[in-house]
């Protein structure tokens, strides 16, 4: 992209190189203010060329350190110069003008080598503009739009000198002399064409440059956020441009309860949806959580644990005669001293009853997360234990087998695992109840045993 947009600017600043020295000479020979003009319009436009060769060599380098956002806004600062540069020849143009109209009356010799030179200056600038306006569109380029934009114009004006220059060349052959001033007014007209075309690149870079954004797109990235399965509100969409390249940054509502892993699952959903309206477009996602009306208590209590970046577990609700009480367990970091944990969980308490009112009593169970790996020797096997828990699993009808028994001793504390296999469709709740009833028989048959994990798993799954 760059090599290329480098070749179409180098090919449009030679070519201004030529015209703009044909433009002089001519322009000067014959007299003619129209003629002159267009030659100072080609030379602010060598100019211009000049600005947008280099401009578009730095636009599209990568961001760095002091430029986070890139280069690109090199192009918009570009094609604000050429603005600036298209007013000055307006001036200027217009001055003369009105001097040669009103005040100073300059003999003009239309020649066949003046008409030459502008039918030459027209085709040279057909083959730039289309040059340059294919490149810009390809690469979103505002300074080779600005250029294709000039070099267009160019070809306008070029045809109202002609056209001055062939009303004074008739003057001359039919002794008619107001046709003289064909030539100032023609110039005038140039001036014109100039006047119009900067006011439209003014605005388009002026908006670059204040990082207008460009019409509609905000509207078109809200509904296209909206519409992301997930999305409940979108607070706030920013758009800006810098040369070629476009930043959005869009302030997305999510549930509260939604993990970090979903979170940014989301956030990759809304930047696909984003360069849909904008392709290859840099986005930036915020997500702030949003409570939803569907929310039930478990949830809320939940929320707020999660506030703390923390998870509650084994939640249970009991209603009392009409006021709800909720025990749930809270791990929390094993190296706490006992006053540090229970003053934390006095106020995650006290958060819980002012998110959910309805709560009339909590309480937690604190549990120790470990942060150490504990040393442990190797697994053994113990027939008389191993015999003694499957006469236990007997008892529970539910249970189809046991197997994978494994002892360890850790700190010198006997650790069992066990695999348990039940029926496919027992709910989960029920599922808990018999692992919990097991570890409980386990316990008191064997109390020995300082932990107890029992891993459950479907019946099919064993079949296999």
């Amino acid at each position: 992209m760059r090599k290329e947009k480098r070749s179409v600017a180098r090919n449009s600043m030679l070519a201004a190189i030529g015209m703009t020295a044909l433009k002089i000479v001519v322009g000067f020979t014959s007299g003619s203010l129209g003629l002159i003009s267009e030659a100072a319009h080609s030379s602010l436009d060598l100019l211009a060329a000049v600005i947008t060769f280099f401009s578009v060599g730095v636009s599209d380098k990568p961001a760095d350190a002091d430029h986070q956002y890139g280069h690109g806004k090199v192009e918009n600062f570009s094609a604000f110069l050429e603005t600036g540069l298209l007013l000055i020849t307006c001036v200027w143009i217009v001055t003369e003008a009105i001097r040669r109209l009103f005040f100073h009356h300059v003999v003009i010799e239309p020649s066949a080598l003046a008409f030459g030179v502008l039918f030459l200056s027209m085709a040279i600038d057909f083959w730039r503009s289309r040059a340059l306006g294919a490149t810009a569109t390809r690469y979103k380029s505002q300074a080779l739009e600005a250029d294709a934009l000039h070099f267009t114009t160019d070809i306008w004006s070029s045809a109202v000198v002609i056209l001055g220059l062939a009303l004074v060349w008739l003057g001359h052959r039919l002794a008619v002399p107001w046709l003289r001033v064909a030539d100032p007014i023609a110039a005038l007209a140039v001036a014109g064409v100039i006047v119009y075309v900067s006011s439209r690149l003014a605005r388009q870079t002026i908006d670059a440059l204040l990082d207008a954004a460009p019409r509609g797109v905000r509207g078109q990235i809200v509904r296209a956020v909206e519409g992301v399965p997930g999305i409940l509100e979108v607070d706030r969409v920013r758009v800006r441009r810098a040369g070629n390249h476009y930043f959005a940054e869009v302030q997305v509502g999510l549930s509260r309860t939604a993990t970090l892993q979903h979170s940014d699952h989301m956030a990759a959903a809304v930047t696909d949806a984003v360069q849909r309206v904008l392709p290859e477009a840099d986005v930036t996602i915020r997500a702030f959580p949003l409570a939803t009306g569907g929310e039930s208590i478990f949830d809320r209590i939940r929320a707020v644990a999660s506030r703390h970046n923390l998870s509650v577990h084994d939640v249970n609700v009991q209603d009392l005669n009409g006021k709800l009480h909720v025990e749930q367990h809270l791990e929390l970091d094993e190296r706490l001293s006992l006053k540090q944990a229970h003053d934390f969980v006095t106020v995650l308490e006290s958060e819980i009853r002012s998110e959910v009112p309805e709560i009339d009593s909590i309480l937690t169970h604190i549990e120790s997360d470990s942060a150490t790996i504990e040393p442990g020797d190797a697994t053994f096997h113990n027939t008389a234990l191993e015999h003694k828990l499957r006469k236990i699993v007997a008892e529970f009808p539910e249970v189809i087998d046991l197997h994978e028994i494994v002892l360890k001793r850790v700190r010198d504390r006997i650790y069992l695992s066990c695999h348990t296999t039940l029926s496919d469709d027992l709910s989960l709740s029920r599922v808990h109840d018999i692992s919990t009833a097991l570890e409980i028989r386990f316990k008191q048959a064997a109390p020995e045993l300082f932990k107890v994990l029992i891993h459950t798993e479907p019946q099919t799954d064993n079949r296999r």
